[in-house]
């Protein structure tokens, strides 16, 4: 059989693993709720994921020999052990996770934050291939961040290198629900497009957003949002701009004090932001210098599980080679 490697990103809304070679090509991949159906203990959600994907590689002759998973939140990856606070699972806070799969499945496993996965990834295998520094910058429910420079990745000293999504691009802004204030999560990540609509169409029961979701401020959703901005809701367009402006401003923290080759923006709202491309980098250049900000390349990739699950098969390969 050849050797794979078993990636598995636990997401605030999806759970996703898959079988990965050292190629970066998937060859099998599942997905599931993180909650509902999901069995209530992550462990045993994340094992059934593991052993349902292993069986499927084995039918195609693929043996695994090591996991990597991606968590949302910070990790002591030396140790595997799951930091706090796991703003979005909870469940997750304080367990080895490492320590619990390898002696679930007898094979050396690997844990970090699921936005270090990602970058890695990107930078083995993605849109920076072949680049010495990148940073990514992830738009999904929350919002995470991941640093490779010189070809290490940006760990810091108790796992906290990188949470760019709950660092401060407001002072004077709202309280986070990771208790910090103004942070970039509020305003670019989906959550915070989302709580931001529905407290600005609160008490305007004729406010197009809030009828387009059927009169229910719980349906109003992210891509709708972003649809409704670009239909000329005012209410929607301006919830978008700030979410434009907060992520351009990040872009020009980012290239001022880190000066990346490759900036990559994706997440499930990069989609979305996608067609907003000129708009964030008019809003970065507010911010960056514009010497730095020009030789940065900036790139939005639209976030896909495939890639979240080879970005832990990529840490999974990142660990092996740091040991050797």
């Amino acid at each position: 059989m050849t050797a794979a490697i078993v990636g598995v990103d636990v997401g605030g809304t999806t759970m996703a693993a898959g079988v990965i070679t050292r190629d970066g090509d998937v060859v099998v991949d599942e997905s599931a709720p993180t909650r509902g159906k999901a069995p209530a203990d992550p462990l045993a959600a994340i094992s059934a994921l593991i052993r349902k994907v292993s069986d499927e590689a084995a039918r195609r002759t693929r043996s695994i020999d090591a996991i990597g998973v991606g968590v949302p939140g910070p990790v002591d990856a030396a140790r595997g052990r799951v930091g706090k606070p796991v703003i979005h699972i909870p469940e997750l806070e304080g367990r080895p996770l490492a320590d619990e799969l390898t002696a679930e499945f007898g094979l050396p496993a690997f844990v970090d934050n699921d936005v270090n996965a990602l970058a890695l990834g990107e930078w083995m295998f993605g849109a920076g291939r072949g680049a010495r520094s990148l940073v990514v910058l992830a738009a999904g429910t929350g919002f995470g961040a991941g640093v490779v420079l010189e070809g290490r990745l940006v760990r810091g000293a108790v796992g906290f290198g990188g949470e760019l999504g709950h660092a401060p691009v407001r002072f004077d802004g709202p309280r986070c629900w990771c208790g910090g204030r103004g942070c970039l999560a509020l305003y670019a990540s989906g959550r915070g497009i989302v709580d931001s609509a529905r407290a600005r169409v609160a008490g305007h029961a004729q406010a197009p957003l809030l009828k387009a979701a059927g009169g229910d401020p719980m349906g109003i959703t992210a891509p709708g949002v972003f649809h409704a901005a670009a239909e000329g809701d005012s209410v929607a367009a301006s919830v978008i701009d700030e979410a434009c402006q907060a992520l351009g401003a990040m872009i020009g923290i980012v290239v001022n004090g880190l000066n990346p080759e490759i900036i990559i923006v994706t997440g499930g709202v990069a989609q979305s932001l996608a067609p907003l491309e000129a708009k964030i980098l008019r809003a970065a250049g507010e911010y960056a210098f514009a010497r730095a900000l020009a030789a940065t390349r900036v790139t939005i990739v639209p976030g896909d599980k495939r890639v979240s699950v080879r970005g832990a098969a990529a840490l999974a390969l990142y660990e092996r080679d740091m040991k050797n």
